[in-house]
């Protein structure tokens, strides 16, 4: 297994999303354990050339959304519903504010689960996935062809203006 380096990342949200998908997210825990499991649904949130309401940046810069205006390959953990630390990877260039929400792994369908699975907590947010001791990716060489990816419209966005409910930016994998 290889690990992804910052020009992974370097690129827009939806087209990270679908890189991300069968690569592993790992997890290194307290007790030394590692638990691995490829990424198998994603959605891509943000970026100013295509304004996205359904963005927590799209309003501007906030303490809580600061991370999003980061560098590819920085974390954004936020608490969903007060119960749920969803985790998110930024893409493309620092102060243009897009990341990629990880919806599921193999074994765990949802952010929230994911969340759990991987005891994702806020302090993560702010740091950065490469040369991380504590959560980064791997890669197997696994590339899924363009037929194993369904794209769908995101979910949990209602908020959201119509125009962006509609964007076909979930990226899930068949396998």
């Amino acid at each position: 297994m290889k690990i992804v380096d910052r020009i992974f990342f370097e690129v827009p949200a939806e087209q990270l999303s679908m890189r991300l998908l069968g690569k592993f997210l790992c997890r290194k825990f307290k007790d030394g354990s590692v638990l691995r499991r490829r990424i198998t649904e994603t959605e891509a949130y943000g970026g100013f050339d295509t304004p996205d309401t359904a963005c927590h940046a799209y309003k501007g810069k906030t303490a809580r959304n600061a991370p999003l205006f980061g560098s590819g390959g920085t974390l954004y953990v936020f608490l969903c519903y007060g119960i749920f630390n969803l985790l998110n990877i930024i893409s493309g260039s620092e102060n243009d504010p897009q990341g990629v929400l990880i919806r599921g792994v193999e074994g765990s369908a949802g952010p929230g689960r994911v969340g759990r699975l991987f005891e994702i907590c806020r302090s993560l947010s702010g740091k950065d996935i490469i040369d991380n001791d504590e959560i980064w990716l791997e890669d197997d060489g696994f590339c899924p062809e363009a037929s194993q990816i369904i794209c769908s419209k995101r979910i949990g966005i209602e908020y959201a203006s119509d125009i962006d409910k509609k964007r076909l930016a979930r990226f899930c994998l068949e396998i």
